[in-house]
């Protein structure tokens, strides 16, 4: 079905179709050897390269008509491509292609006293629901995820891409046709019907997985509704901590780097915490990389005593995601109070600390509770591809299952074989 298409149809029996298809293909997926998914998510990479002038000018529509509706500026830059994007979305699918398989390898052996042999072996998930909002990168990313990992896949795109994702999902049904692969492994539920997303979050025993990707009211709205797990994150409001340890250049650099590498993204740092202790050039070398920059500052009364440049927070400012290129700032009583600060304000997505002194870093590794946490490194690390994943169908931060990037091992679960040789249990 066309991503931009409107049904006429109920949107339970929509969606209820596509599931059931989908399920079917899981079933040809998990016959599919690891040579012959690579070689669907190749040649979906290939087309996308082929397809890229075409790409664009969709991309450039979809831009334009985005404009039109004033959807804001952070929206506008996810919803951009330009060549080196593209080349970026079908490099992730290479990527991911030349992965180690995850389904079938062997978790755990082990062996009773009674004879029994066990085997705990990694198997997909089966069909995810995956909802988003703006990145038509994420139309290739978690295609060529789900697909490795043996799983089939709903893609929900935001009408804001339409254009884009049709042609997206173009490729990946040519990289699907030339590895003999069911059509219905990647589909897109159309974007024209609200309803349908509720639809989606309503087909418990039909798909397994919902993952969102998008902005806080559509995340909330899933894990509110979904009668479905849900692997996601809220809010992506992420700290840099600076230490009173930490070199100064690095912790410009780092600070900087989190901020302002691209605002928009959910890696990018909120909010700057300083030590106390630290040295007034230390501090100031910080918070003056940042305004230089063009980073608006607000802070508290120990910040704004260290450069005229940070108006007053307003206790709201702790708590909120900006995506744009401003950031709150607060002086904290050392690796402790940059703790206590991370655990009443942040979402548990990404912290970050700069320092010199490992017993401080070690401290704030193992005490702060987020899916990733970075000594001496930017915040906007927090990628699967940085990670080494190829791609990343998203950030988790909940405790069940997958945290942190989810990509191939976050698309699979697992199942225990035992084998006997006549057993019964007394």
């Amino acid at each position: 079905m066309s991503a931009t298409e409107i049904p006429t149809e109920i949107p339970t029996e929509i969606i209820t179709s596509m599931a059931r298809a989908a399920r079917d293909a899981t079933r040809l997926l998990a016959r599919a050897t690891t040579a012959v998914k690579a070689r669907a998510i190749r040649s979906a990479a290939a087309a996308i390269r082929a397809r890229t002038p075409e790409l664009l000018a969709a991309n450039v529509a979809d831009v334009d008509a985005a404009r039109a509706a004033g959807i804001s500026d952070a929206l506008i830059d996810r919803l951009t491509l330009d060549v080196g994007r593209i080349e970026g979305i079908a490099h992730g699918l290479d990527t991911v292609a030349g992965l180690a398989d995850p389904v079938g390898e062997v978790i755990k052996r082990w062996r009773q006293p009674n004879g029994l042999s066990f085997e705990r072996v990694r198997v997909p998930l089966g069909v995810i629901g995956i909802i988003y909002e703006s990145r038509p990168g994420v139309t290739a990313d978690a295609a060529a995820l789900c697909l490795m990992a043996g799983n089939a896949c709903l893609l929900r795109g935001g009408s804001e891409a339409a254009r884009s994702n049709r042609v997206l999902l173009d490729c990946v049904g040519h990289g699907l046709a030339q590895a003999g692969l069911p059509s219905a492994a990647v589909q897109m539920v159309p974007a024209g019907d609200r309803a349908l997303v509720g639809a989606m979050l309503a087909a418990h025993g039909l798909i397994d997985v919902i993952i969102p990707r998008g902005g806080k009211g559509l995340v909330a709205r899933v894990q509110a509704e979904a009668r479905v797990p849900v692997l996601a994150h809220l809010d992506g409001i992420n700290h840099v901590y600076v230490d009173a340890s930490a070199d100064a250049a690095q912790a410009v650099a780092v600070a900087v780097n989190s901020k302002l590498r691209r605002t928009a993204v959910c890696g990018a740092m909120e909010t700057l915490l300083v030590d106390r202790a630290a040295a007034p050039a230390l501090a100031r070398a910080v918070l003056a990389g940042l305004a230089d920059a063009g980073c608006q500052l607000r802070g508290d009364a120990g910040a704004q005593a260290l450069d005229p440049r940070v108006a007053e927070a307003s206790a709201a400012d702790w708590d909120t995601e900006y995506l744009d290129a401003i950031a709150s700032v607060a002086v904290v009583d050392g690796v402790g109070g940059a703790i206590a600060h991370i655990a009443a304000h942040g979402s548990a997505h990404t912290d970050a600390i700069v320092a010199e002194d490992a017993r401080v870093a070690e401290r704030f590794l193992a005490e702060v509770d987020s899916a990733i946490v970075l000594w001496n490194a930017s915040t906007q690390y927090a990628d699967g591809g940085e990670f080494g994943f190829g791609a990343e169908i998203g950030i988790a931060t909940g405790r069940l299952h997958a945290r942190g990037p989810v990509a191939l091992e976050g698309l699979t679960t697992y199942k225990t074989l035992v084998r006997g040789h006549g057993q019964v249990r007394p």
